[in-house]
């Protein structure tokens, strides 16, 4: 029955994806649509999707359908430029149409993306009154240095407060778009250069970067350099036949220090508690505002679980730590627009900048943001994440059908802006050809990005089949005997 309703849900899911991105590309084709009207052109068709339609009706004049090819949608305005190759042919258009004065092409042009930021405009009203979970880690406390990677080499310590990335101001460790994260994967050049607190002392540091390669099915990485946040790690209550339990370690505990040396992030304590395999440790927690040492061992569980299917087997305590639930924070519009305009600005600056590590593989396509759209629809805040995605999304397709290239709404207002200049429009048949070969470039990239979409490896995905249900089990016999407790063999 659960497995049942598993299904039902998926299915459920993916069905509320393609209706969130059917209504965006409705909107923008109804902002043609309307423009068209109002403006007097013919309109042969309006249909969502591409490809042969699947379903169609014809209303005074104007054949409304739904295509084969679930992606994208069109208008269909003979008057603004031959679109046959790509639309197909309409048998049903006989006689030549008039020509359209230029400030109409333009009016309709730019009506599809004034839609889609109007829809923008909506959502973001919508979640400045219900809010959308605060994602941002806010210190610029570095918790985490990992071996041998360049920000270790270039004279990191735990604890620094890094207060500049290329001389721009951080604003948080990750999820601004001036965090420290978010610097580091769009910065620029050959190296980082850093500006960091230490101990009240400004000091200047340079790292190099890594950014993994990619292959024809997988992405490249982004930059890093190594580092990640401070966090408090506060104990859960501990389960029964753990090593955190029989040690004594208790529920609200905050861990201070394993060995003296002091925590700083999760990814230091799991590195501390691995150098310490077979060994009894000290680990210093506060509790109730008090520093309290604990004697224990960290050991592998018997029946060989683990975090998830690629994971190594290690030596764990047995314990989970508390996480707060996401605070609600309710942006005005104007702050979710202009957050929304600079990340688009961001990364075709960055992507067209020969001397960045963003290329056309990083880049998602209808998979990759229905696959976005889903886990949102998964999560604790459905309706406040998709409306949020929807401030984000529109921008993003306003920003990208303005560019002036064939095909978008961009290309048709600079040929419009050319007939105005020039006083007569571009070749039919040469505007065809242009037209038809940036629409196949298209179509390769997105091809490009969905095989990357599909291929490349999530990293936070986790294959359940490989977890066994009761947890961890743990022989704790050499525990018991390494803390001087009496055992029966």
């Amino acid at each position: 029955m659960d497995t049942i309703l598993h299904i039902l849900k998926v299915i459920g899911l993916i069905l509320l994806v393609l209706l969130s991105f059917n209504i965006i590309i409705f909107i923008h084709e109804l902002g043609h649509f309307l423009a068209a009207r109002w403006r007097g052109l013919h309109v042969d068709r309006f249909q969502i999707w591409f490809g042969k339609p699947i379903w169609k009706k014809t209303i005074n004049g104007v054949q409304y359908g739904l295509g084969s090819i679930p992606a994208g949608g069109f208008v269909s305005l003979p008057q603004m430029a031959p679109m046959q190759s790509i639309e197909g042919e309409n048998g049903e258009q006989k006689e030549p149409l008039p020509p359209i004065k230029p400030i109409d092409k333009i009016i309709v042009a730019f009506a599809g993306p004034l839609f889609s930021f109007l829809l923008a405009v909506f959502a973001a009203c919508i979640i400045w009154n219900i809010g959308v979970p605060d994602k941002v880690i806010k210190t610029n406390e570095v918790g985490y240095l990992a071996k041998g990677m360049p920000a270790e080499k270039a004279g990191f310590k735990l604890g620094d407060k890094i207060l500049e990335v290329n001389g721009t101001p951080t604003n948080g460790f990750r999820g601004n778009l001036d965090s420290t994260s978010e610097l580091i994967i769009f910065s620029k050049g050959p190296h980082i250069n850093f500006k960091v607190d230490r101990d009240g002392e400004q000091l200047s540091l340079k790292s190099d970067f890594i950014a993994k390669d990619g292959s024809l099915f997988q992405r490249r990485g982004t930059r890093k350099v190594g580092i990640g946040p401070r966090v408090k790690l506060i104990i859960n209550t501990p389960k029964d036949g753990t090593p955190a339990h029989f040690s004594g370690l208790k529920h609200g505990d905050l861990i201070e220090a394993i060995e003296g040396e002091k925590i700083y992030s999760y990814g230091q304590f799991q590195d501390l508690i691995k150098s310490q395999k077979n060994n009894v440790f000290t680990i210093t927690v506060l509790r109730n505002n008090q520093p309290t040492d604990i004697k224990t061992m960290a050991l592998e569980p018997s029946n060989g679980w683990k975090a998830h299917d690629k994971a190594e087997l290690t030596p764990m305590l047995g314990i989970a730590f508390t996480n707060d639930p996401p605070e609600l924070v309710y942006p005005t519009p104007g702050k979710q627009i202009k957050e929304s305009s600079l990340m688009m600005y961001n990364t075709l600056s960055t992507l067209i900048s020969p001397s960045s590590s963003i290329g056309l593989d990083q880049l998602s396509g209808p998979v990759g943001i229905g696959k976005v759209q889903y886990q949102m629809l998964d999560s604790a805040y459905p309706i406040n994440y998709i409306f949020y995605f929807w401030v984000i999304f529109n921008i993003n397709l306003a920003i990208f059908n303005l560019l002036p290239f064939p095909v978008l709404d961009g290309g048709h207002i600079t040929m419009a802006l050319g007939e105005m200049i020039f006083k007569k429009p571009i070749n039919t048949r040469v505007l065809e050809i242009v037209q038809t070969g940036f629409v196949l470039l298209l179509l390769s990239m997105f091809v490009y990005v969905t095989i990357k979409d599909l291929f490349s490896n999530d990293q936070n995905k986790i294959t359940k089949k490989t977890i066994p249900k009761e947890g961890p089990i743990f022989d704790l016999t050499p525990l018991k005997k390494a803390l001087g407790e009496k055992v029966t063999e």
